[in-house]
């Protein structure tokens, strides 16, 4: 499985950017897929997730009620809109599919593909 991530920039804060992440697999369906981050000088940390359905949804708390996980199966992509952004937010942000799943996880070790990668900067 692959995962191509995109969608990364430089904005202001206040601003928005929507992510998305491709995936090669054609059972892309049966993955719970997550977003993931590190920021400069922190280790990784889980950002949001959403099962295969798309009908659950999970957020650090850092990010809820500013970022949305959504996920389109028929494209094998899934995306995060980000909005109200804070400098605080400023990472790379990794996609992650977790095969097989039937629940959402924050923990990292248990996501089996992994994206690149892009770069979230935002300004102060």
């Amino acid at each position: 499985v692959q995962l191509q991530a995109s969608g990364g920039g430089l904005v202001q804060a206040g601003g928005s950017l929507r992510l998305s992440c491709a995936a090669s697999a054609r059972t892309f369906s049966r993955y719970v897929m997550g977003w993931f981050r590190r920021s400069p000088g922190k280790d990784r940390e889980f950002v949001a997730a959403i099962t295969w359905s798309g009908g659950t949804t999970y957020y650090a708390d850092s990010v809820k009620g500013r970022f949305t996980i959504s996920r389109d199966n028929a494209k094998n992509t899934v995306y995060l809109q980000m909005n109200s952004l804070k400098p605080e937010d400023t990472g790379v942000y990794y996609c992650a599919a977790d095969l097989g799943a039937v629940i959402i996880s924050t923990n990292e070790n248990e996501y089996d593909y992994w994206g690149q990668g892009t770069q979230v900067t935002v300004s102060s």
